[in-house]
């Protein structure tokens, strides 16, 4: 799932991010290389409306 393919609105992109990054993957980049996604696009457009990824928590906060 690249970029086009993930949610474009940026609250829906940070529900569908964190809940992977929950369920599935250990850490952001695991996520982003198994979706075939921009690691930087994703932190920008999260950035967008206020949101980081803690490394220590794994998800957007």
């Amino acid at each position: 799932m690249n970029m086009n393919e993930l949610p474009q609105d940026p609250v829906l992109l940070l529900s569908v991010v964190n809940t992977a990054l929950r369920d599935r993957f250990p850490t952001l980049e695991r996520f982003c290389a198994a979706q075939g996604c921009d690691q930087n696009e994703l932190v920008e457009k999260l950035k967008a409306i206020d949101y980081v990824y803690d490394p220590s928590q794994n998800r957007f906060v």
